[in-house]
């Protein structure tokens, strides 16, 4: 949770990966075996109901924006915070997120953060409110992308969020028939917070 100017923005990762924690192939490209129709929908719900959308360059180039839905892209090209026709645009090492926001989505809300990699590392590092992860059981992408960067090194995604003090909820079968699972991980409010 973040405040700027009196408003709260919450963060909620979202990604869908392979069983040993690949978002993409070793082009960089979502294969086929990650995009499924459950998890498709219930992603573009999460959408539609957050302020703004923060993704990398890479991801918005994929991705056009067919329903006009307000985007943050981050970009190492950008000098600080610029809206361009597409997109606000954004350089985290030029500002800091609060400016980012506090011009792209002034009301606070919902914060939807679809990656990739160094977009899901980033707010990592700065705090998921919630992240959902969905695990498509039957895949495997030894080569690929992972989703956070340090699942290179042995740790898996599940271990990292629970490292950054985010708790499971009870895991739900998305699509049974394709193995298709989905695990939301939470901030424990503190004892002083209201529910």
């Amino acid at each position: 949770m973040l405040e700027v100017n009196g408003r709260r923005y919450a963060f909620h990762g979202h990604a869908i990966v392979s069983a040993d924690d690949r978002i993409a192939d070793a082009t960089g490209e979502t294969p086929a075996s990650l995009r499924h129709e459950a998890d498709w929908l219930r992603f573009q719900a999460a959408l539609d109901a957050s302020v703004v959308t923060i993704l990398g360059r890479l991801g918005h180039e994929a991705n056009p924006n067919r329903k006009g839905r307000n985007r943050l892209v981050l970009s190492s090209a950008i000098s600080g915070v610029e809206r361009r026709a597409d997109a606000w645009w954004w350089n985290p090492a030029a500002a800091p997120l609060a400016d980012a926001l506090a011009v792209a989505a002034p009301e606070g809300g919902i914060v939807a953060v679809p990656g990739g990699m160094r977009v899901f590392d980033l707010f990592l590092a700065a705090g998921y409110d919630e992240f959902h992860l969905t695990r498509a059981a039957h895949v495997l992408i030894p080569d690929g992308t992972p989703v956070f960067a340090a699942v290179r090194d042995g740790p898996t995604a599940d271990a990292l969020l629970a490292a950054s003090g985010l708790r499971p909820d009870a895991q739900v079968m998305l699509d049974p028939a394709a193995q298709l699972s989905l695990t939301v991980w939470r901030r424990e409010k503190p004892a002083t917070e209201p529910a």
